[in-house]
């Protein structure tokens, strides 16, 4: 029985940092790295994972990540001998309570980097998701924890994965009044019924979104909504009850929701919807396969009868009943 993997779906994003043009490893490696540091202690297995995982990103990111990352990881005290190793750090001395990097050379002076076009630019922001990938984004974030889903938003923002297009604000003035009046009413079929409807999302992912403990998803949809921040908070003092009572609750949705950017939402929103191509298409490819091989099957499994019709001699017989 093997362990639970420490990030739920990372390695599917690895795949999409292979693509040709999409190079979303930087911000992966801030991802791990910044999800790593927040816990105090971890266990073999999960500093296992750190290190592979880490080790692969390392040398492929540009200097300018893994200086950021080796600064993280530089002040951290339960870093991996192996990563510090990798990184140029070391162990503290016994009166250091944190390990000191060595001294950074200073680089001889290089020509100024390329500036890249308004071209290149607009394609960089521009690179639909897969299917597939966008299946494991929507899946890594809804398993995640609160902390963790605060920085895959952040992270979001960074990423050049392409982002779904606005809301009109003609539909989206008119879906908040709705959400608002749902709320109130404490109705949350006729909320989620609207959140598919305005974010063009199916029902099963809507529900998914609303009815989600922790709110992130939630924060998300009305983010791509342009929802006003108090708009937003009394969504989340009625739409539930019991979570509207938890002062605790609510302030945390409402720093979330400041600190999201449009950009964030409207790229986990791509996400949702792509996952659902990605199930549809998992549900039709596995009935034609098996068509397919029953078919096969079935046929390899008939047996050719031993005499053909027309094959067999004909046997005259004459009027006084002798044969011929």
């Amino acid at each position: 029985m093997t362990a639970a993997p420490l990030f739920p779906g990372f390695d599917g994003l690895m795949s999409l940092s292979r693509r040709e043009g999409v190079d979303i490893r930087p911000t992966l490696l801030r991802v791990l790295t910044d999800l790593y540091v927040q816990a105090s202690a971890h266990s073999a297995d999960e500093e296992r994972q750190f290190v592979e995982l880490t080790s692969r990103l390392i040398d492929q990111v540009d200097d300018a990540t893994r200086a950021a990352v080796r600064a993280r990881l530089a002040i951290y005290p339960a870093t991996p001998l192996e990563i510090m190793n990798k990184l140029g750090l070391r162990r503290a001395h016994p009166g250091q309570t944190v390990p000191l990097a060595p001294s950074i050379a200073t680089a001889p002076p290089e020509a100024a980097p390329r500036v890249p076009t308004e071209a290149e630019l607009r394609m960089a922001s521009s690179l639909a998701m897969r299917p597939n990938d966008a299946a494991e984004i929507s899946d890594m974030f809804f398993a995640a924890n609160a902390s963790e889903r605060a920085q895959i938003l952040h992270n979001l923002d960074e990423t050049p994965l392409k982002a779904s297009a606005r809301i009109p604000a003609a539909r989206a003035k008119r879906a908040i009044e709705t959400l608002e009046m749902a709320a109130f009413a404490e109705d949350a079929d006729s909320f989620a019924l609207e959140i598919g409807e305005a974010l063009i999302l199916p029902a099963r992912i809507a529900t998914q979104v609303v009815n989600d403990p922790g709110g992130e998803p939630l924060a998300c949809a009305a983010r791509a909504l342009d929802m006003p921040s108090a708009a937003f908070q009394r969504i989340l003092m009625f739409l539930n009850p019991e979570s509207g009572v938890s002062v605790h609750h609510v302030y945390r949705l409402s720093r979330l929701y400041d600190r999201l950017t449009e950009r964030s939402a409207l790229v986990m929103l791509a996400a949702w919807r792509g996952s659902t191509m990605a199930v549809t298409r998992a549900k039709y490819r596995a009935a034609l396969y098996d068509d397919e091989r029953n078919r096969a099957r079935s046929a390899a499994s008939q047996t050719r009868p031993a005499v053909q019709p027309g094959s067999a001699p004909i046997v005259r017989t004459g009027t006084d009943g002798s044969k011929r």
